[in-house]
This record gives structure tokens, C-alpha cells and sequence, in this order.
């Protein structure tokens, strides 16, 4: 019994060396890939000065003088270069609109913030961002949670937004976002190097789109660089709040609205509560396309194109 339980314990301590040890080599290759990579990444857009910090805006064109003319993009959570993301979008839109992506603090290329990330403080930071660049009307056009943050930004600044295009955008009362994530568990799972070393043997995140290698790369970067930094973390931790703080809101009748949405969602009630968000405004549109919640990634032919469809049809004032 006694030799029993002295091999055990010296199995068991070997086991833990080896844990210890690997995590280590994990925690140092993430730290030098993280050096090696910040020389690699790319700058682009225009860093402009929010609530004491710095926040990416990148613009697309040129000021057409036309409010219909000029998009603005807000991605969806977790989104660690929105411009980039977009890109494949920007492309179909450029010829005909000035495109204006804000890249919210934790996301790109902007700063990080200690403020809590309340869907109220996300969307007066955007709007601060295109008062800055004198982007005063426009269209919204967001990602995925974009369509809790756009609610909430067309009830704040009604005369800024001449029409909302969600692409498989968040509704407040959607199920599952009163979900627990373990993101304390999470951040250390960065630290230590596993994040990176799980997103590497998950293969190519963008394998069927057209995005170019060169993309890839730097959404990588910044990918490895942003997600689960604390500014993500915080807004994580908030989903349910700002979910159930969004079920006050609606979009304005006179709001012209159009909605993207996948085809065959898990989401329950997914296609049901995109068609009564529709149904609220005078003029409103469900488009139902295939493909996964990134549908700008493989459909922005579609989009835009429904989207320039959409916006011609709209009674002129």
C-alpha cells in the first residue's frame, strides 16, 4: 500500500510538472508571439479624441452631401477589427456611398476604457466619434449586438439616423442572454497562451470567403490582441443588462428599417422577432439570406444591393 501510494503521489507530481511546465511554454510563446505580431499590425483610419482617450474611425470616400449617401458600420460584440471584418462589405457599398466604420473603445484599433460598458456610454462615445469627424447624418447600419446599441442610439440622437440595416442584428427580448460566462476563467486562459493555441488548432476562421491573406493576418493580430482584454470583459458582463434595458426601446415609426437575417438560425423565434421589428415602422423590410451570423463575410453582394433596392424605394421627402 505504502509503495502504491508512493508511486501515485510521484505519478501525480510528474503529472503536475508536466502541466506546469507546459503551461509555462504557453505563457512565454503568447507573450513573444504578441511582441513578434504588434510589429506586423497595420495602422489605418483616424484616431480621434473621445471622453480622454483614443478612438479608430475610418472613412470610405468621399462626403457625397447626400444623407441616404453615407453608411455608418458598428460591428457586432467580440469583433476585433471591425474595418477589416468589413471590408468585403465596404467594397460593394464604396462605389456608391461614403462608408464610415467607428471601431468602439476595445476594438481595433481604438483604446480600451475602464467605463462600464452600458449600451447608454457605447453609443454616446460613437456619437461623440462622428461629431469629431462632422459625420452628423447617416445611416446605421451594425453587427449582430449592433442591434441593441443601434436601438439605443436612435432614441438618443433621433435626427442623426435617416434609416437602421441590421445585419443578423441582436432584438432585445432574443433568449439566452442572461447566460453566465466564466470570464475570469477565460482571461486566464489568454494569459496562459491556451486561447491562442485553441484558435490555432481550430483551423482558418475565414476558409470560404474572399477575404485576402493579408486580412486575415492582421484580424488575427488583433484578434490575439483584443479579445478578452477588460474592456471586452466588461462588455460580456453586461449583455443581460443591456438586453433588458433595450426592451424599453423601439425603433421610430417613421424609421425606415432593414433586416438581414440567416435563413436556418438555432435561435428560437429568431425569424418571428425580426419580422415584428419590421412590422413597428412605416417602412420596414425582412431579407432572409443563407449563410452563418457573419453574413457580411460571404453575402455583401446581396446586402448591399438590397440595401441600395431598399433605400431607392423609399418615398423622397
Amino acid at each position: 500500500m505504502k509503495k502504491f501510494l508512493k508511486v501515485a503521489l510521484i505519478t501525480l507530481g510528474s503529472i503536475v510538472g508536466v502541466i506546469a511546465l507546459t503551461l509555462a511554454t504557453t505563457s512565454i510563446v503568447n507573450a513573444v508571439a504578441s511582441n513578434s505580431e504588434a510589429s506586423e499590425l497595420k495602422t489605418y483610419g483616424t484616431l480621434v479624441p473621445v471622453d480622454g482617450k483614443q478612438m479608430n474611425v475610418v472613412i470610405h470616400g468621399d462626403d457625397t452631401g447626400k444623407e441616404t449617401d453615407t453608411v455608418v458600420l458598428i460591428p457586432g460584440f467580440g469583433t476585433a477589427a471591425p474595418d477589416v471584418d468589413f471590408g468585403l462589405l465596404i467594397k460593394e457599398l464604396e462605389p456608391t456611398h461614403r462608408v464610415v466604420v467607428v471601431e468602439p473603445f476595445g476594438y481595433g484599433l481604438s483604446d480600451g476604457t475602464d467605463k462600464p460598458r452600458t449600451s447608454a456610454n457605447i453609443v454616446s462615445e460613437i456619437h461623440e466619434a462622428l461629431q469629431q469627424v462632422k459625420v452628423n447624418k447617416f445611416v446605421l447600419m451594425g453587427h449582430s449586438i449592433a442591434g441593441i446599441y443601434g436601438l439605443e442610439y436612435v432614441n438618443a440622437y433621433p435626427s442623426d439616423v435617416t434609416a437602421f440595416v441590421g445585419i443578423d442584428s441582436s432584438v432585445p427580448t432574443q433568449p439566452g442572454m442572461d447566460t453566465k460566462f466564466p470570464i475570469s476563467a477565460l482571461q486566464t486562459a489568454k494569459s496562459l497562451g491556451l486561447v491562442r493555441v485553441a484558435t490555432a488548432l481550430g483551423g482558418d476562421a475565414y476558409a470560404g470567403t474572399d477575404f485576402t491573406e493579408d486580412a486575415k493576418t492582421q484580424m488575427n493580430i488583433l484578434s490575439n490582441r483584443n479579445s478578452l482584454s477588460d474592456t471586452y470583459a466588461d462588455e460580456m458582463s453586461r449583455f443581460s443588462e443591456n438586453f433588458t434595458n433595450a426592451q424599453r426601446l423601439s425603433f421610430p415609426k417613421d424609421l425606415p428599417v432593414l433586416e438581414f437575417i440567416v435563413k436556418d438560425v438555432t435561435v428560437k423565434g429568431w425569424t418571428e422577432l425580426h419580422e415584428e421589428q419590421v412590422a413597428s415602422v412605416d417602412h420596414g423590410e425582412l431579407v432572409i439570406l443563407k449563410g452563418d451570423h457573419y453574413l457580411h463575410h460571404t453575402q455583401s453582394k446581396a446586402i448591399a444591393q438590397s440595401f441600395n433596392d431598399f433605400m431607392a424605394g423609399l418615398p423622397t421627402s
